[in-house]
């Protein structure tokens, strides 16, 4: 049996509490996510036969980190991806530790030919319609130290995905 998995980290309750005082006002057009499904997205996988082949090998991609943190920075502001009906908040600090996982994942999922792009989605428009004007350009400023990645489980559902931790993998191996 295939499952659906991705590599993510996880922001943590005081990066959660920011984010939701952020407006999403009741809009028809608009589907947005809850804390729950709340995670930066390392690496997206797919469909994956055996789960314990991809933890082993993102355990080995975050295990060579020489640092035991690193710090991940949401902002400046809320905006929607270029291209994408997706309200997001970028979040940078972590290309190498994305670059690492997609080295040592590269046999599943499509090929990464893009840079790497982080952000956590808080937001989708429904169907083919134009996102909406003034929900974008939010500040958000704030951070947070990243101990390691997580495996996740996605299962999609018409009410929105639901994510499962599969694995909890901190850097350094320890």
């Amino acid at each position: 049996m295939k499952v659906r998995l991705f590599v993510a980290v996880l922001p943590p309750p005081p990066v959660i509490e920011s984010l939701q005082a952020l407006a999403r006002p009741d809009l028809d057009q608009v589907r947005w996510t809850t804390p729950a499904q709340w995670h930066v997205t390392v690496r997206f996988l797919g469909e994956v036969g055996d789960p314990s082949e991809v933890i082993e090998a993102v355990t080995g991609a975050v295990g060579s980190v020489g640092a035991t943190a690193v710090e991940a920075r949401l902002g400046p502001a809320t905006a929607w991806f270029p291209g994408h009906r997706v309200l997001q908040v970028p979040v940078a600090g972590l290309d190498d530790i994305a670059a690492r996982v997609r080295a040592a994942t590269s046999r599943w999922g499509a090929p990464d030919e893009r840079p790497y792009s982080g952000h956590l989605t808080l937001g989708r428009t429904r169907g083919r319609e134009a996102p909406p004007r003034g929900l974008d350009g939010a500040p958000v400023s704030t951070g947070f130290a990243v101990h390691g990645v997580v495996v996740m489980e996605s299962a999609l559902d018409p009410a929105g995905a639901r994510y499962r931790v599969v694995a909890a993998l901190p850097f350094g191996g320890s």
